[in-house]
């Protein structure tokens, strides 16, 4: 799997161990910044992963802020992206399998390192079930035309 990553300055301390630990598993993992932990603007690194994911069929995205909250809400802003917030396993599994997320979010201020790799874990490993949550998901798409 292919991962674009980034973060703000709140997340950016597991940045670089969330890169390493999917380059372990076998996952490219492109790095969108920051390069330091000074401080940035989250949507503009939420804004640049999620381009790069609907720009790139098939990629997903990782983003991490001190909570997760605010990346998740600005990369929705994009067409195509589907971010979920995820603070444990069975939510990034759930993102994965229900809703077809393709960007993980989440806090580095609320979520530990065990955490953040079994949620990385669950995210590289379920595939979304389609069946009753394709049609699901096709209305969440259109909400995002609709306005």
């Amino acid at each position: 799997m292919k991962f674009y990553i980034g973060s703000d300055h709140a997340g950016f301390a597991v940045k670089g161990p969330v890169i390493e630990m999917l380059r372990s598993r076998g996952h490219e993992a492109v790095d969108l910044g920051p390069e330091s932990a000074e401080r940035v603007d989250y949507p503009d690194f939420a804004e640049k992963v999620a381009r790069a994911v609907v720009d790139d069929d098939g990629s997903f995205g990782i983003l991490i802020c001190g909570t997760g909250i605010g990346m998740s809400i600005a990369a929705n802003k994009i067409d195509g992206i589907r971010a979920a917030h995820c603070h444990d396993y069975y939510t990034a599994q759930m993102a994965r399998a229900h809703n077809d997320a393709n960007i993980l979010c989440f806090g580095e201020r609320v979520s530990g390192p065990g955490v953040i790799e079994s949620m990385i874990d669950a995210f590289t490993t379920t595939s979304f079930e389609g069946g009753r949550h394709s049609g699901r998901v096709e209305k969440i798409m259109a909400l995002q035309k609709s306005h």
